[in-house]
């Protein structure tokens, strides 16, 4: 067993709101864990990395992308025919990972590619990527967000939603995504649709739970808000109009946010005349809102994850420490905003090897010029050092 020491480091742990100075962290190189971390002097390894002072904080989890997407394509790329769909999930995934982001759970995936992409990571045939949480294709109603050709399983009643949950499961979903509500990307719904009916989005929950596994829920007004809570999802996503009445129930089932609000931003930003108006208008109309109720349940107690809903458009893979910058400056302080990768760890039940830098965990972590506590633009580094389980990836 052979084991590298990475010394003289700022350690930023992803736990404590403190930086602590010449800290080291050794790692067995054969299973990626990190075995010592502390400061002063490194116990005896075999090799030794001198960081030169340089800022080191744990990889982000981000826990809503679309690797499949094409941000370039206003509509989202999901037409693509299966083989440069795969092509263009694992090129995006390089981005990700190069930009920080060391596991992902993918939200909603043309063709279940994400579900073969992950065995594939798994077995080592793809490298230099995140970790991928699969979740297959969403479930969406007829005619409702996510009806588009190869994404959506069409579900109309709970019991075609357990049936099509099953099926999912069988091919390796890790995780179920459920449309509650209408969205931007398509024209003849909206926000305050509700979409799949709580009785429907139970029976995923119920179905998704009985194998250990979470429901995250496209919520992003109301009532579907609401639905998706009373049905038992275990997060929201965008949840842009969610009230004190939903953060009630929220803290009392410990239900989790995903705000994504770079995917908003993006459009008011990058979109003119690029996309119809339609479609801006309804981001644009929304970003003032979403950024207040967002802040506001972080204020009452929601755990508010990391997420960005990469490959929407005008929203690429590289830019989850804009999502960080995002929350900085709608009143989260810098160490709110990184904990968000960490609540993402807690959401998706990894926290016990990924999101903090500890002993016994994945040595996944970024290594900084600048102090992220400081300056939440530290993150956005574009020639950081990037490590995925003790080997560097970039």
């Amino acid at each position: 067993m052979t084991k590298t020491a990475y010394t003289n480091m700022n350690l930023y742990d992803g736990e404590q709101e403190k930086v602590t100075t010449n800290s080291y962290l050794v790692v067995d190189d054969e299973t990626g864990k990190i075995t010592a971390l502390g400061t002063e002097t490194a116990p005896t390894a075999d090799k030794t990395v001198d960081l030169a002072g340089k800022y080191v904080m744990p990889g982000l989890i981000n826990c809503h992308d679309h690797m499949i997407m094409d941000p370039d394509d206003p509509t989202g790329g999901t037409a693509t025919d299966v083989v440069r769909t795969t092509v263009n999930s694992v090129k995006n995934l390089h981005t990700m990972l190069k930009s920080g982001v060391t596991y992902v759970r993918e939200c909603g995936s043309t063709y279940d590619v994400d579900i073969t992409i992950a065995h594939m990571i798994d077995e080592g045939k793809i490298t230099r990527v995140p970790e991928v949480m699969p979740s297959g294709r969403p479930y969406s109603m007829t005619g409702g967000h996510g009806d588009m050709p190869n994404f959506g399983h069409l579900v109309d009643s709970p019991d075609e939603m357990r049936k099509a949950v099953r099926q999912g499961l069988k091919k390796g979903a890790k995780s179920i995504k459920v449309m509650a509500t209408g969205g931007v990307m398509t024209q003849n719904d909206f926000m305050t649709d509700p979409q799949l009916s709580v009785a429907e989005i139970h029976a995923a929950v119920e179905e998704a739970h009985h194998k250990g596994l979470i429901v995250a829920a496209h919520a992003e007004g109301n009532p579907g808000i609401m639905n998706a809570i009373k049905a038992g999802v275990d997060s929201i996503e965008h949840g842009f109009y969610v009230n004190d009445e939903e953060i009630d129930l929220m803290l009392k089932q410990g239900t989790y946010l995903t705000p994504t609000v770079v995917a908003d931003w993006a459009f008011p930003t990058y979109a003119e005349g690029k996309v119809p108006d339609w479609e801006i208008k309804k981001a644009s109309d929304a970003l003032g809102d979403l950024r207040k109720n967002i802040t506001h349940a972080k204020e009452r107690g929601v755990k508010i994850t990391l997420g960005t809903d990469a490959g929407t458009p005008f929203n690429d893979f590289s830019m989850t420490p804009i999502e960080l910058q995002l929350l900085a400056e709608q009143g989260f302080t810098n160490y709110e905003a990184l904990r968000t990768s960490v609540h993402s760890a807690q959401l998706m039940k990894i926290d016990d090897e990924y999101g903090t830098l500890a002993e016994g965990k994945y040595a996944d972590f970024l290594v900084l010029d600048g102090n992220p506590l400081d300056d939440i633009k530290a993150v956005a580094q574009e020639d950081k050092a990037v490590y995925k389980k003790g080997r560097r990836a970039y």
